[in-house]
């Protein structure tokens, strides 16, 4: 059994910015769940502490007290990395024989090690920053069969499984949706035993839940409005709203607090983001406070139906799928009627305007319209854009978040500059 157990962060972390610019890649969603929380669900009677990039520690401590940050109890512990997409045949391999220190491996990658606490001292050394591939080397090694998610796209791509397990793991709760059934006034719901209502929900005449498919689960006091559709799998995340005449596809994860509208299809929103009003977002990857203006578009298909490349900082990279569509960093924002193309990565804090597609990378901070010349946005303004919108969900900008604006300012300086934007 596992006692102790630490997240850590690799040196693949840096692939999925600008999504972990504000937050470690294990709190990245696939599914109904984030990745670290299916880890902790897979070992739930183990004892957390999480690895993280030095700039996002002392945040992380706010954000969890009580939870080791970048440190441990003497205890024996189980290390896993924060990108992996955990199982239940890989969590009892993990699990088993805990008193054996050994380091799982797949390929070249690492997965997992255990380590006894008389030796953490020989690793201390992971908690200086990002942990290489060969932290725990001097372990014996053992090949297992794990999914590491190495792009943001791969989540995406991942997000229809994941939704499937996720829900066949709250499988006892399916009994809700059965006694709601009566209270679905004018509301027509296909495979009603694969929907899941949580408390508070409401869900108004008109709409279709659609879950022949794949399940649908809709979180605490969520809203759905008339004549939404939802076609599983799909999660709505807590507090959401739904808005009138919304086209929910199945592959599509929506976190909490979100207002979405229009047509959304096999995308991931992390939470606290709007995209109220009409325009097609698909296979896309959306971070947090992100606000899509009316009749914002994506195409996630080339015209020629090939695979689609992605610009991620200075590096061109094949992503081998047919569908990708736009990767928008935490608190960016878009202007009516913007269009983006497939495989555009949008930075963080960054607003886009005006007609015409930008540029298929987008740099953290920029301010400009599409087909012009971008500049900075000053970090203070985006402080206060950040803490004015945060408000509005009665939500308060922390210090060490603002210091998390500053320190990432300053990290995406050097891709700025590679723009050639005025600083």
């Amino acid at each position: 059994m596992v006692s102790h157990l630490c997240l850590f962060e690799d040196t693949a972390a840096p692939h999925f910015l600008p999504l972990t610019y504000f937050r470690p890649v294990y709190n990245l969603k696939c599914g109904i769940l984030s990745l670290k929380e299916k880890i902790l669900r897979a070992f739930p009677r183990a004892s957390v502490a999480l690895h993280c990039r030095p700039y996002l520690a002392e945040y992380m401590r706010v954000r969890y007290p009580g939870v080791p940050v970048n440190e441990l109890e003497r205890a024996d512990y189980l290390f896993v990395n924060g990108r992996l997409l955990i199982d239940d045949d890989l969590a009892r391999i993990l699990g088993s024989d805990s008193r054996s220190e050994r380091v799982f491996v797949r390929g070249s990658e690492l997965v997992a090690a255990r380590v006894r606490s008389a030796n953490l001292h020989r690793v201390a050394s992971i908690f200086e920053d990002l942990v290489s591939p060969d932290a725990f080397r001097e372990y014996p090694k053992e090949e297992v069969n794990a999914t590491l998610i190495n792009y943001p796209w791969e989540l995406i791509n991942q997000n229809e499984r994941e939704l499937v397990s996720d829900f066949k793991a709250m499988s006892g709760r399916r009994k809700r949706s059965r006694r709601g059934r009566s209270k679905w006034t004018g509301v027509h719901v296909l495979g009603a035993g694969d929907v899941v209502v949580e408390d508070g929900a409401t869900i108004m005449p008109g709409t279709v839940i659609n879950a022949e498919e794949g399940p649908v689960h809709l979180g605490k006091s969520v809203r759905v409005f008339p004549q939404a559709t939802i076609i599983g799998p799909v999660h709505v995340g807590d507090g959401t709203w739904i808005k009138a005449g919304a086209q929910i596809y199945g592959s599509t994860s929506i976190g909490p607090l979100c207002k979405v509208g229009g047509e959304v299809v096999g995308s991931i929103f992390q939470g606290y983001a709007n995209k109220q009003h009409g325009g097609f977002l698909g296979h896309s990857y959306v971070g947090a406070w992100v606000n899509l203006g009316a009749d914002t578009n994506n195409s996630d298909l080339k015209n020629n139906y090939g695979p689609v490349r992605v610009m991620l900082g200075t590096e061109q990279i094949d992503t081998g799928l047919q569908f990708v569509g736009l990767i928008m960093g935490d608190h960016s924002k878009t202007a009516i009627n913007s269009m983006f193309n497939t495989g555009t990565i949008v930075g963080v804090s960054s607003n886009i305007f005006g007609t015409g597609f930008p540029p298929k990378y987008v740099p953290s901070f920029s301010w400009g319209a599409a087909g012009e010349t971008f500049t900075t946005f000053n970090v203070d303004k985006a402080i206060g854009v950040a803490r004015r919108m945060m408000e509005r969900r009665k939500v308060q900008l922390t210090a060490q978040e603002e210091l998390l604006f500053r320190a990432i300012f300053a990290l995406t300086a050097a891709e700025r500059r590679r723009q050639g934007m005025p600083q």
